[in-house]
């Protein structure tokens, strides 16, 4: 992170999907660049699980700043910390007990955010992983708001398989506090990247001490976490994950996203072990979206680490001028030339 202290957005009273109320929630974010006139050149950024406020800069890479894809000299680039987070914003710390919360919530969160900045039309909304379901989530909840949206690596409902893996990893943490975050890391860090690229990367080499090269680097992998995230966060947002259901109260997935007005792209990566292309892919045709592929070794990481490809997708999305979307589902995977129709 850069260390800038973020700015604080509070809201007296926010009632929650479950049918709780939080009372003065503080909602700490970044907005980096200058409204216009218009108030029409707003830039949201949704963060992954343990990301933070700190878009431009920080955890997005070189995808974000000055003179980079999203440029603050062109764009106004808002991204708040979500609800149930430990960078500033209202979560467990705050809260004891604190209620369990979706990413509907998280989204709705940041939306009295961008009422209270006056923007009544959004050039871009994204983010991959859990940014990426607070996304859909938004764009769901404000269907003629946005331009454009980009979901990286994300399903309509949180799957079997990924409730799973976050099942073991909150097990981790419950028998073992911090060194359960420790290890809940590690585990995680398996879903994100690829046999491949761990291969390829550390194959069998070992450390001085003997260890394994590609077991010293998940422990270091579990420290950084510990030194920097909640315990209790790390519960209470991936519980929200596994909440994430886009068409639960709107009639399903198809008629939850086929509202939205703007563009919408819904982005697979081959090899991710969370969230496989065909679970992107079905959304999107659900929805009559547009399908896009980062092709990588990396896996479901590829959306914080192939910046090329992901800088494409995101150049493409900001020049969007119409607020509707052409009707069928356009598939285009990067590195190839081959685009078809669907349904």
């Amino acid at each position: 992170m850069s260390g800038r202290e973020p700015h604080v957005h509070r809201v007296p009273r926010f009632e929650l999907e479950c049918g709780a109320v939080l009372r003065d929630v503080v909602q700490a974010y970044r907005l980096d660049g200058a409204l216009n006139e218009a108030r029409d050149n707003l830039v949201i950024v949704f963060h992954s699980l343990t990301g933070s406020a700190d878009s431009v800069g920080g955890w997005w890479g070189t995808l974000v700043g000055p003179g980079e894809t999203v440029d603050p000299g062109r764009h106004a680039v808002l991204c708040a910390n979500l609800l149930g987070s430990c960078y500033g914003t209202t979560g467990p710390a705050q809260a004891d007990p604190f209620p369990p919360i979706t990413s509907r919530d998280q989204a709705r969160l940041v939306q009295h955010l961008v009422d209270a900045l006056g923007v009544r039309s959004v050039a871009l909304a994204a983010g991959g992983s859990l940014g990426g379901m607070v996304a859909m989530e938004w764009a769901a909840e404000n269907p003629s708001l946005a331009r454009a949206v980009v979901v990286f690596a994300a399903p309509a409902a949180h799957t079997a398989h990924a409730i799973a893996w976050n099942h073991v990893q909150r097990a981790a943490v419950e028998a073992a506090g911090e060194r359960g975050l420790e290890i809940a890391r590690m585990v995680g860090m398996m879903t994100y990247r690829t046999a491949a690229e761990q291969a390829a990367r550390f194959g069998r080499t070992a450390e001085a001490d003997g260890r394994w090269s590609v077991a010293a680097y998940l422990e270091h992998q579990g420290r950084k976490l510990r030194d920097r995230f909640s315990v209790e966060s790390y519960v209470a947002l991936t519980k929200a994950m596994d909440a994430h259901d886009v068409g639960r109260n709107r009639g399903g997935v198809a008629a939850a996203l086929g509202r939205i007005e703007g563009r919408l792209i819904g982005v697979g990566i081959p090899g991710d072990l969370l969230y496989a292309p065909g679970d992107v892919r079905a959304w999107v045709d659900a929805a009559g979206a547009e399908y896009r592929e980062i092709l990588s070794p990396h896996g479901h990481d590829a959306f914080l680490l192939d910046t090329d490809q992901v800088g494409e997708i995101l150049a493409d999305a900001l020049e969007s001028p119409e607020p509707a979307r052409p009707f069928g589902t356009r598939h285009v995977a990067l590195g190839t030339s081959v685009a078809g129709g669907g349904a």
